[in-house]
């Protein structure tokens, strides 16, 4: 049996609410300026990279309006990355329930990173980068001595 397109969003949803959570437990400063090495990002930009993903995919794939812009330029408190982290995704929930699941199977080149694919192949990709960047997330909340959300709890 293959998933419905509200199957997979609710799966989207479980997700977000995860990385919510995760957001919640890093303290502020260490959300912006904590990595466990030099070659790697805070969980603040990892972040950012998720929720632009998000936005832009949404946007293209709903509106056929192909645009990747940082939807925090200028932002430095975890609690605006939460705001506007809640914001995009209730965009993205009224937009993804206005499409069909037709819209979903339209094949054409990525306007942001690589190859040609399907919609849903797009925002399958942009699913898969969020729980990437969650569990380097929960690595850093581990080696910070926090201990992570529960992963079972969506």
């Amino acid at each position: 049996m293959f998933l419905t397109k509200n199957d997979f969003f609710e799966i989207m949803e479980g997700n977000r609410r995860l990385t919510l959570r995760a957001i919640e437990a890093f303290p502020e400063d260490k959300f912006f300026n904590f990595t466990p090495d030099e070659k790697l990002r805070p969980f603040s930009e990892m972040i950012k990279e998720i929720v632009n993903i998000e936005s832009g995919y949404i946007n293209g794939v709903a509106l056929d309006k192909w645009e990747y812009k940082d939807m925090f330029e200028g932002i430095s408190k975890k609690e605006d990355f939460l705001e506007i982290s809640k914001e995009v995704r209730d965009q993205t929930r009224r937009l993804f329930q206005e499409m069909d699941e037709e819209r979903l199977n339209v094949v054409m080149q990525d306007s942001f990173f690589g190859p040609e694919m399907s919609h849903f192949a797009r925002l399958q990709y942009a699913l898969e980068n969020e729980i990437h960047h969650r569990g380097q997330g929960f690595t850093y909340l581990r080696l910070l001595g926090i201990e992570p959300p529960e992963f079972y709890v969506r």
